[in-house]
């Protein structure tokens, strides 16, 4: 009798706490919610990562705080991340670089391929590749041939180890078999001055910073790193129609969980990063900073990270040491 009156008490226990289970993903977030931004603030990453707190904030009436967590590439942030309970209260904004490319670029404690659950993309912010207005060739194909007849004489820019511009620069150079020499600066800003200035030859970047430039005549667009032309610059051709194929690169930004995240709560932050994105004005919000939404079921974006993941390791083994 008392195996009887146990069995139905367990039977009865479990009933009630699966509901409860259930209710504390429904009723996910019940208080604030922590988004830990791996760069500093003012950057793509950071802005994008406001712009998705205002709208987890808006739509589930909890404050949402974003917490920059600066150094080590980004692995200081994203390891906090990694290390927090996993319960979605502690989530983490990163780029292409932090997850898809650190791990194969230098020593780390952890592993954000393993040790994130993949939730949702944001955006992507595509490559272009950038000359010197003064420059003679006006197309890809003509500074191929330009920079094949000029073997070791020109150069390009990189901003270090494991940076998307550098490893993006070098897969161009390997694609198209030219011989251009890296050369490294602290940041974005000098590289474009000099670019400008005609010191540097070429760049591969995302957009925002040199549009300016661009509409002003000082830099010219080759081609777009995408699969297809974009909306901002439809006049620019995308690589493969300017006769490189294979030439698509692009950082993206995207929501990531601590493993161990309940699938309901990972699947309603899912869902909300979906509706973000088809928002008219995030989606707005996004074209400003010309970042191309990205929207994927969380089931689809755990298989894409680790896609890209052996993309990029693939293009850091090819880069060399000197890049990694």
């Amino acid at each position: 009798m008392w195996r009887a009156l146990l069995t139905a008490a367990a039977a009865t226990l479990a009933f009630a706490v699966a509901p409860a289970r259930d209710a504390r993903a429904e009723d996910y977030p019940a208080r604030p919610v922590r988004i830990v931004v791996p760069v500093a603030p003012g950057g793509i990453t950071d802005i994008v990562a406001r712009a998705a707190a205002d709208y987890i904030t808006a739509v589930s009436g909890q404050p949402v705080v974003v917490e920059n967590r600066t150094g080590a590439a980004g692995n200081i942030g994203v390891e906090a991340v990694v290390r927090a309970p996993p319960d979605g209260y502690t989530l983490c904004v990163a780029a292409t670089t932090q997850i898809a490319i650190n791990p194969f670029v230098g020593h780390m404690t952890f592993d954000p391929l393993k040790d994130l659950v993949p939730v949702a993309p944001i955006g992507e912010a595509p490559q272009f590749l950038v000359i010197n207005s003064e420059m003679p060739p006006k197309t890809l194909q003509e500074f191929i041939t330009y920079a094949r007849s000029r073997p070791g004489r020109l150069n390009y820019i990189s901003l270090g180890p494991g940076s998307t511009v550098s490893l993006a620069g070098t897969q161009f150079v390997r694609l198209a078999g030219l011989d251009m020499v890296p050369v490294q600066y602290r940041g974005t800003a000098p590289g474009i001055t000099d670019l400008i200035g005609g010191n540097v030859h070429m760049i591969s970047i995302g957009i925002a910073p040199v549009l300016g430039f661009v509409q002003s005549g000082a830099l010219r667009v080759l081609a777009a790193g995408a699969p297809r032309r974009l909306p901002y610059l439809p006049d620019v051709p995308t690589a493969a129609e300017a006769g490189l194929p294979g030439y698509e690169m692009s950082t993206w930004f995207a929501l990531f969980a601590p493993q161990g995240t309940p699938k309901p709560i990972v699947d309603k932050l899912n869902g909300m990063m979906r509706a973000f994105v088809a928002d008219t004005a995030a989606v707005k919000r996004l074209a400003d900073l010309h970042i191309d939404p990205m929207s994927m079921t969380a089931d689809a974006f755990a298989a894409f990270v680790p896609a890209e993941a052996a993309k990029w390791q693939r293009i850091v083994k090819d880069a060399g040491p000197s890049l990694r």
